[in-house]
């Protein structure tokens, strides 16, 4: 006759077996009955299958296809003009500038470059090395990217057919961000002061002007001149734009910019020939998207497009081949 007896205990991992030496429990290694270490767990293990895997194809391909036509029509149709005035040419009116002027040139260069719109425009620590100190003061705002801030200035004239010029005004607030405005970048201290401020500090060494002269407004100067935060928020790859002045439209009636001759008048003050650099002026309109960049639209249509023909692909197999695998004999 044969007897079984079960204690919790064991299934536990605390095995009641023989005493050893002194009356001690033999230990075991068995792992405790609990749903973490027996792996009893409630999972879910997706079975992907034709009629799972199809369906996400076609669905995602048919969302993804529209947004991307959506967005490249939209950034196609956003219009831009651009001027290259870096001088490279000889019949570039900033031939003179860009061939004389450099970073110790005391007297700024002027270029005027004339140009007509087809179209009338409608608007929808360590970090501060080697640039740390000059003249035994502290460099303020230290660092490369701050010394080679972009100091062109560039004034827009609107020629009426008499041949007068008239000034578009541009609007050089609201360019930057408004967390890098009003959380990032900010003066240091109470002191609206801002000459005493900087008092003990240096400018950049490639800066024809100090940080506390960069505006006549208070509310634009110092760390907190919107030109300057612009620039410090730095682009990933060397060809970049930079959002340079705003141009507001007067009322719904008047284009922006409207159709006829036009006049750029630029204060060449950044060579680029050191590193071959170009420069340029970009009039553009923006949409709910931005401005131009065709890239997402693409990217969208290309997965969508992926998508679309791998599940065509599979449905054709499935059709072909699935029939064949379901009626197949299976022996027991």
């Amino acid at each position: 006759m044969m007897a079984s007896s079960y204690s919790a205990k064991e299934e536990d991992g605390h095995h009641s077996g023989s005493a050893g030496l002194g009356g001690t429990a033999i230990r075991t290694r068995k792992p405790d009955n609990t749903a973490f270490k027996q792996q009893r767990l409630p999972a879910w293990q997706p079975i992907l299958t034709a009629g799972t895997v199809l369906p996400a194809f076609f669905v995602i391909g048919l969302i993804f296809i529209p947004i991307g036509i959506g967005l490249y029509v939209t950034s196609n149709n956003i219009k831009e003009f651009e001027i290259d005035y870096t001088g490279t040419d000889m019949s570039s009116p900033c031939f003179n500038c860009s061939q004389s002027f450099s970073w110790n040139s005391t007297t700024p260069c002027k270029c005027i470059l004339s140009f007509s719109l087809d179209q009338p425009f409608e608007e929808p620590s360590k970090e501060c090395e080697p640039y740390r100190t000059n003249e035994n003061k502290p460099i303020a705002p230290c660092g490369a990217i701050a010394n080679s801030m972009f100091n062109d200035t560039l004034d827009l004239f609107y020629i009426d057919p008499n041949g007068t010029k008239t000034q578009i005004p541009l609007i050089k607030k609201g360019i930057a961000w408004w967390t890098d405005k009003h959380v990032k970048f900010r003066n240091p201290g109470s002191n609206p002061n801002l000459t005493a401020v900087f008092k003990e500090t240096a400018k950049p060494v490639n800066w024809r002007k100090p940080v506390y002269e960069l505006d006549t407004d208070p509310e634009n100067n110092g760390f907190i001149n919107e030109d300057f935060i612009v620039w410090m928020r730095t682009a990933a790859l060397p060809t970049f734009r930079k959002l340079y002045r705003i141009i507001q439209k007067k009322n719904n009636m008047t284009p922006t910019l409207p159709r006829g001759n036009y006049s750029l008048e630029v204060i060449y003050n950044y060579p680029v020939r050191s590193f071959e650099g170009r420069k340029r002026m970009i009039l553009s309109t923006i949409s709910w998207m931005g401005g131009k960049n065709p890239f997402l639209g693409i990217a969208y249509i290309t997965v969508g497009s992926i998508c679309f023909f791998l599940g065509v692909v599979l449905l054709f197999i499935h059709h072909k081949y699935g029939n064949r695998n379901n009626n197949s004999d299976i022996p027991n």
